[in-house]
């Protein structure tokens, strides 16, 4: 009888690849900023991933030149009511209309932009992000960054995978909880969707 494979304490990471360069055409491009809300990314947020604060920065480089290209912005926006069934695995975050749950000023979205409240990890999941990344915008690439990485950043970026959209997503972009789930994020994406992975959105050009 096969004994199933339970993990060492230490787990060898294996090879991600990581991409130097990457150009990407404006006019078949969309940005997708997952879950950046103050639950998540402030301190005093009921779920704060650590981490989350030091990608704002990064993540402005890219809206910066996205909008100066004119290229498509979307935001997912995890949105719980009271008594979410989701609170039975993490504690209370994100609940519609509070503080919350808002988007961080910092990368605050404009009119044009699209904004994609969600209930679960999934950006895609009973929101309108497919309807207007493939059939009005007519992308084809999807920069992906925000938080957490290997939850609402992952299955976002999988069900963007399934769809033959092609990933871009800078390391330095996306924040976990563990090194352990940031890597998993990123292996997971490079080797199972095809995606491009690069460690700084410095290397991200919009031609």
């Amino acid at each position: 009888m096969a004994v199933p494979f339970i993990p060492a304490k230490k787990v060898e990471v294996p090879d991600i690849q990581f991409e130097k360069n990457i150009e990407l055409p404006a006019d078949k491009t969309a940005v997708i900023i997952v879950d950046m809300q103050n639950d998540f990314v402030k301190d005093e947020g009921n779920l704060n991933v650590p981490t989350a604060k030091e990608t704002i920065g990064n993540i402005q480089k890219i809206l910066q030149a996205a909008r100066k290209k004119g290229m498509h912005i979307a935001y997912t926006q995890d949105t719980a009511v009271e008594g979410d069934p989701e609170f039975d695995i993490w504690p209370e975050h994100c609940i519609k209309d509070t503080w919350g749950w808002e988007i961080v000023d910092e990368l605050k979205p404009e009119k044009k932009d699209l904004i994609c409240p969600k209930n679960r990890y999934d950006g895609f999941y009973g929101t309108w992000l497919d309807h207007f990344l493939i059939n009005i915008w007519k992308v084809e690439h999807v920069v992906i960054m925000g938080t957490v990485s290997n939850i609402c950043v992952l299955h976002t970026a999988a069900s963007a995978g399934l769809r033959w959209l092609k990933i871009v997503m800078p390391a330095d972009g996306i924040s976990a909880l563990t090194e352990f789930d940031q890597a998993l994020t990123l292996r997971q994406v490079s080797s199972l969707y095809g995606g491009k992975i690069t460690e700084s959105v410095d290397n991200i050009k919009f031609i």
